[in-house]
């Protein structure tokens, strides 16, 4: 399935996914109905989930970033995911092992505004918060690793 060829598509998508098909050909040295038939291959097996646009939250007045752990109370695992779907804040969220059930990613204009957002939750269990203060390593590229001989 990942191929030399794909691998080096998907390498090609990740630097810019908004290459035509035709563009895409051209610097992978295949025609366009080719690249057309193995992207959709990728897209048909899940390989390829969608494309995002990434965009500014600071830009958008969500200057403040937090992760939040959260803990439920008994009984109220279902409510917590529920309550994470229903808040456009949530940007993430993820259930994990360990004390905590919940990880969230969560953007607000202003702190007050996040305790807003968290109040919502802590009628299902205890949050701890931690404010985002820089981002060293921002959302990439999985590696994409070479094929490997005889499979």
């Amino acid at each position: 399935m990942l191929d030399e060829v794909n691998l080096r598509l998907l390498t090609e998508l990740h630097g810019n996914p908004r290459l035509s098909m035709s563009a895409l050909a051209r610097r992978v040295g295949m025609s366009a109905p080719a690249v057309t038939e193995r992207i959709q291959r990728l897209e048909r097996l899940g390989v390829i989930a969608g494309f995002r646009m990434d965009v500014d939250p600071a830009a958008l007045g969500l200057p403040v970033t937090a992760i939040v752990r959260v803990r439920p109370g008994p009984g109220q695992l279902p409510k917590i995911a529920t309550a994470a779907r229903d808040t456009p804040q949530v940007v993430e969220c993820h259930r994990i092992t360990g004390e905590d059930c919940f990880l969230m990613k969560v953007h607000a204009p202003s702190i007050g505004q996040l305790e807003e957002i968290l109040d919502r939750f802590l009628l299902f269990g205890q949050t701890t918060s931690s404010i985002v203060v820089s981002t060293p390593v921002p959302l990439r590229p999985l590696p994409l690793c070479e094929p490997q001989p005889g499979g």
